[in-house]
């Protein structure tokens, strides 16, 4: 896997993730946060997410599942909700990340290991 290919990864979590983070907290479990405090913690995730996505990119989902994993763990960390609303927060942010990861991997800007899918060539 291609270090731009991490860099986008990195990018587009921290991006969606800070959204996703900064719009669901405000309304569900804190309405004080900041939309940088989002920024920051999509950015550590996206940060676990492509060190998963480098070091596991031949085991399928298993990349996926576990920057899934790491949300969910720093959400409940950061913000004292409880493990079933970090739970739902982090897959509420995680799902539109992969999804625009998966566009981006279906038209070649990243490969489909950087989302934490392999790649398996057939035929030679």
């Amino acid at each position: 896997m291609a270090l731009l290919d991490i860099l986008v990864v990195l990018v587009v979590a921290t991006l969606v993730g800070g959204l996703g983070i900064y719009a669901v907290v405000r309304l569900l479990v804190d309405d004080a946060i900041e939309p940088i405090d989002g920024l920051v913690l999509a950015l550590v995730g996206a940060a676990a997410w492509g060190a998963v996505s480098l070091f596991l990119a031949s085991t399928p989902v298993l990349g996926p599942v576990l920057a899934l994993l790491v949300w969910v763990v720093l959400v409940e960390v950061r913000y004292p909700c409880g493990w079933p609303a970090a739970s739902a927060l982090g897959f509420v942010v995680w799902l539109p990340s992969v999804g625009l990861l998966y566009v981006l991997g279906t038209f070649g800007v990243v490969s489909f290991a950087a989302v934490g899918v392999p790649v398996v060539y057939f035929g030679g």
